[in-house]
Order: C-alpha cells, then structure tokens, then sequence
C-alpha cells in the first residue's frame, strides 16, 4: 500500500491558515492598521469600496521597507518583531507572528508599493492567490500603500458568507474605533465609497473618545488613574446616568492593544449594581499598562484575548479602582468625618458691628393676677414695656345651643344605616355580598360568592402589583399584566405594518439622540423601517440624530431606550436579519411601551387587557416565548380544602 500523507502545497496552506486570520474584510483592515502603527506612522488613511470587497487600502508614512524586506513580509512566519521563543513574553508590537500579510495574499489580489526612509526609489510587489505575479522599483512616497483587491476571489465559498455590505462596513468601523481610541497621537482617516467617514487628527484620549462616541459622552466621563507595582490603570468611566441596555462602549487597552476580558468586565461592572437600572451596561475606556512579562497575548487567532498571570489580583485592583473613582466624583454616597480643613461660608454680615439684642420687660407683670387684662394692641405687648394683663375668662352661659340639632341628624343618619330585620348574616349564601376583600394590595376588589364558583362584581383583580386573576371555565387564570401587554402591543403594531397604516404622533419638543460610530451605521441602516412603524427619524451632516415623531397610542415610551434595545437585538445576532427585521423591530417597541410590573392598574384597565389578550393570535406567550396565562385547576383548588 502506497503511501497516504503528504505535504500541502503553501498555497493551499496559507488559505487555510488565512481562515483563521482573515474572516472578513475588517480582519484585513485590523492587520494592515496595526502593521502601520508598528512601523511608527502618525497619519494612517484608509480607503473602502463596497465595504472592503472590492478594494481595501491603506496608506502610512511609516518607516517603509526595503526591496528584499517587502518581498519577504509575504512569506509566512517572517516578521521583524520576533527572533526567539522568549521574545513572545516581551512583546510590545501589534503584530508579531508574520501570518496576517501571507493570509491576506492567499485570499485577495495584492499590490504594495513601499519606500523605506532615506532611500531613493521605492519597490512594487504584486501578488495574487500566494503567486507573486510582478516585482519592480519605482518612485513612491515613503512609507507603505498596500491596496487589497477582490477579497475571497480564490475562495468562492468565503465570499458567499459575507454579510451585506452595511453589515460588512459596520464590522469595520468596530474594528477601526478599537485601534483609534488606542492611538491618540496618530491621526487617522477613514473613506468609504468616496466618501469622508471620519478624519480625527492628533489629540488626548478624552478628546479622542468624545469623536468617536459622541459629544454627550464628554460630560459623563469620570477619570481612572492608580498606580501599582503589578499594573497601571487610567483612562476614564462613564457617570451611572449614561449607562445603557445595549453593549459597545466597553474597551479594555493592556499595552495599547484591545483584549475582550469578561472576568475583568464583572470587576468594573459590580461597582455599578446598585447605580444603574438591571441590564444597563456602564461605558468604560481603560487603559492597562503592564510587564509583557506577565501576560500571553499569543492564545487566539485574533489577539483579542489575553490571559494574566494573576487574574485575581488584577481583578481586586481594578474593582477598587472603580470604586474609588466613583466615589471621588460623589457617585457611591460616603460620609466624610474629616471636618478640618473645610472652607468657612460667608455670611455677608460684618462680624465688628453685631450688637446684642436688647429687651425689654415689665417688671410689675403678673400672669397669676385675675384683674390683669390683655392689651391686643401691638403698642403696649411687654416687649415694648406697656402693660400686659390675662384676658377676661369668658362667658360658658349657653352653651347647649351649639348642639342643637345633632343629636336629632345623628339618629336619623343611624336609622339609615341600619340593617333591615333580616336572617343572620352567611357570606356563603347565593346573592349576598361581602365586605370588601382584606388584602395588602393598593388595588382592592369586592367579590361575590356563589356555590361551587368564585365570581366577582368585575371579572378580575390584581395580586401584587404584577399579576391579574380571573375566573375561567377550567379554574383560576393568572396572567402576566407585563407580558400580556406586550403581546398586545407586539400584534398591534405587526397588523398596523401589514395593512401600512401605522400612524405616527409629532413630538412638541424633538428629542435629540447620539450613538457611537457602529451604532450610527446600524440606525442609519434601520431608519426606513423605524418610519414604517411611525418612529420619524432624521440625522444631519454631523451624524446628530433627532426624533420628531413616535408611534401613535405608545405610551411612556423613551426613544433612547427603544433604540438601545433595538441596537442590542441586532449587534447580538449574527444571522442575516433581513427576513425578521420588521418582527425584531415590533418587539423591542412592544417591550419598551408595555406596562411595568409594579404598576397599580384600575378595574377597568384590567378588564381591557383581558379581554384584548384574548383577541389575540397568541395569547399564551409573549413576543419573546415566554409564559403569560398560568391556570390553577378547580381540581387542584378543591384538593387544597380537602
């Protein structure tokens, strides 16, 4: 039997090596980015077409490479930040493995066009499939230019899975927002399409955040700043009233590279618990500066997670960190017994010209004297020295007549109220009514009792605020007010899209809204539909969005937080949303507008949502699956007064 292994040819293994580097068209920017920021530029431009598809560029004036340097960069494993094994544990650099240029050229058409400082001419590599098709010196900027054309054109397969382009564009803004907030003293500029994204020039980290968050960021930021012998931490975290449902404005930096850590999130987070509402994510921009030493940024594809040497204590400095940063900005109430020091108010009172009060008396007053009598006029009170005398003991005579009448209006208010000569009082009897039901609820129904059933004079009431129960003809239904109206409002807002009468309700005062780049792309992206269910919408130059109108008969609702519900929906899901868009849209409207459990509702509020959950095509389950109707059986009712 002959032989069965056999080496792959490099083109067929740098593909597969590449499925792991370049997963998209924002792994290609990610690479060639980091690779400029290692070779010391301090402008980077980057040009998109069809959301990297077509062509992906980036230009630097780094300190360039050589002839046979510009060659070699394609090969695998070749870097220039690495000589040994021990070299990973010293790492300073963005890249190091020498993987990301030979996996973009096993997947795209290649061209670089390099010219290292000091040299005369400049060198051109064209490259293809891992195919060097040209080679040749020519005259060019210093620096790199490497443009990457028709991404996947090999791997036909890979280019069928990519997302629609605004999906696509979205990822790499990600991505570029990641390398620029690491990056202040870099300027960068991003088109896509031909068209301005974003061009940020040189400046400090807080102004670098406020450009790429938003400028409602700048008055919610709260610097971080400590300093240990096992790590460094600044940078700054967002006040409790800027926290939102939906994730993306969380970044962890350890030695200027990004790293997604979700033990050291909880770290930063848990401070926050009793600040924020439940689900509310708090904004955070940290900056970790720690020994390479300590740490391994080698154990994923992506260099996106990185693991400590001692996790816990990292973990302990930066939950204090938080903390006490919170507290210096008043956020967690504390009591300061340290009183020296603090400023005097002033009270605008010169101190030098106070007097004391002088009074005067009457020293021939006597309260016990009955002769005395008390002067009303303001002239003669003791304080001004005049006499001062008791009033006159009043005449008591006649004071019956002041009841005259009571005593007849309270027995005829009796009689009244009296009960007719009847049988003894049985609450169980059919037609009689009881008193009303003791209960600690705010909202208290009165009942009537029948043989063998449970009826009330209205046909439900509420039971901790939360649930409403009624009769029905299998037991006692309890429902879920919450849910119950969301699946109302979810079914009311599908049928109004279906029939395209959704009504919208112009606001008197439009709301202003700011999102960080990756979530302007999505709202951008989703303002067609949103106007489809009534949410009028519009955005300027400057990316501000503003809200003019809302869905007609939503109540309560706060285009923010719907929006930030709308946004966690879709930057959690990695399927093609296209099919259920209109459906994910109506349950985060739905969600947002529906009532809070919690909140006292009237008999007839209760009798409403009733009868129209009853209406409704699914009355069982809310929009998101869960249970809304839990029935008690007569069975089981019966059993429990056995």
């Amino acid at each position: 039997m002959s032989d069965i292994i056999q080496l792959l040819p490099d083109s067929v293994a740098n593909q597969i090596a590449a499925g792991e580097v370049i997963q998209r068209p924002a792994s290609v920017v990610k690479e060639l980015v980091e690779n400029a920021i290692d070779a010391g530029s301090t402008d980077i431009k980057i040009v998109v077409k069809d959301a990297g598809r077509t062509l992906i560029q980036i230009v630097d004036n780094g300190c360039g490479m050589s002839a046979t340097d510009a060659r070699l960069s394609f090969e695998r494993h070749a870097t220039s930040k690495i000589r040994e094994a021990n070299d990973l544990y010293a790492i300073r650099t963005m890249g190091f493995r020498g993987e990301a240029l030979a996996s973009i050229a096993a997947v795209a058409q290649v061209e670089l066009k390099t010219r290292k400082t000091g040299d005369e001419l400049g060198t051109l590599i064209s490259l293809a499939g891992s195919h060097v098709d040209n080679q040749e010196a020519i005259s060019c900027p210093e620096g790199s230019n490497f443009s990457v054309k028709n991404l996947f054109f090999n791997v036909p397969a890979r280019r069928k899975f990519l997302k629609k382009d605004s999906t696509e564009l979205r990822h790499i803004i990600n991505e570029f927002q990641r390398i620029v907030l690491a990056n202040p003293d870099v300027s960068f500029h991003l088109t896509h399409n031909d068209m301005p994204m974003f061009s940020l020039p040189v400046t400090n980290i807080k102004q670098r955040i406020v450009n790429m968050v938003g400028k409602n960021m700048l008055s919610q930021l709260v610097s971080v700043e400590t300093s240990t012998v096992l790590i460094k931490i600044h940078g700054f975290i967002g006040k409790p009233a800027s926290a939102r449902k939906s994730a993306g404005d969380q970044f962890f930096f350890v030695n200027q590279r990004f790293m997604k850590h979700p033990y050291l999130h909880k770290a930063v987070t848990e401070p926050y618990e009793n600040l924020v509402a439940t689900g509310a994510i708090p904004a955070y921009f940290l900056f970790l500066e720690v020994d390479p030493k300590i740490i391994d940024i080698n154990i994923h594809p992506t260099k996106t997670e990185i693991k400590f040497e001692d996790e816990r204590a990292i973990w302990q400095i930066m939950n204090a960190t938080i903390r006490e940063s919170l507290g210096k900005h008043n956020m967690i109430p504390t009591i300061d017994f340290d009183t020296a020091g603090r400023p005097e108010i002033p009270t605008g009172i010169d101190e030098s010209s106070k007097e004391a009060p002088k009074v005067e008396v009457n020293p021939f007053f006597n309260p016990f004297e009955p002769s005395q009598s008390v002067s009303q006029s303001s002239g003669s009170s003791a304080g001004s020295g005049g006499s001062y005398t008791p009033q006159e003991k009043q005449s008591t005579q006649g004071w019956e007549k002041l009841y005259e009448g009571f005593e007849a209006e309270s027995q005829v208010a009796t009689q009244n109220s009296a009960p007719a000569e009847q049988a003894p009082f049985n609450p169980f009897e059919t037609g009689v009514e009881t008193t009303t039901i003791a209960s600690a609820e705010p909202v208290q129904q009165t009942m009537q009792m029948s043989e063998g059933s449970v009826a009330a004079t209205s046909s439900c009431f509420q039971l901790k605020n939360r649930y409403i129960l009624t009769s029905g003809k299998s037991g006692l239904m309890m429902i879920d007010q919450r849910r119950a109206h969301e699946r109302i409002l979810y079914e009311q807002l599908m049928a109004s899209i279906n029939v395209g009468k959704a009504m919208t309700q112009q606001c008197l005062y439009p709301e202003q809204l700011n999102f960080n780049a990756e979530d302007t792309m999505v709202v951008k992206e989703l303002m067609p539909e949103l106007l489809a269910f009534g949410l009028d919408l519009s955005v300027d130059d400057n990316d501000n969005f503003e809200v003019k109108g809302t869905p007609a008969d939503m109540q309560n609702i706060s285009m923010k937080a719907l929006i930030d519900g709308i946004l966690e929906s879709f930057k959690t899901s990695e399927v093609d949303l296209e099919a259920d868009l209109k459906d994910r849209i109506a349950r985060s409207i739905a969600k947002q507008s529906a009532i809070q459990s919690g909140q006292v509702l009237s008999i007839d509020e209760m009798d409403e949502i009733v009868g129209q959950l009853f209406t409704c095509q699914v009355p069982n389950f809310s929009p998101d699956g869960k249970t809304i109707i839990s029935i008690l059986t007569t069975d089981e009712i019966e059993t429990r007064f056995k």
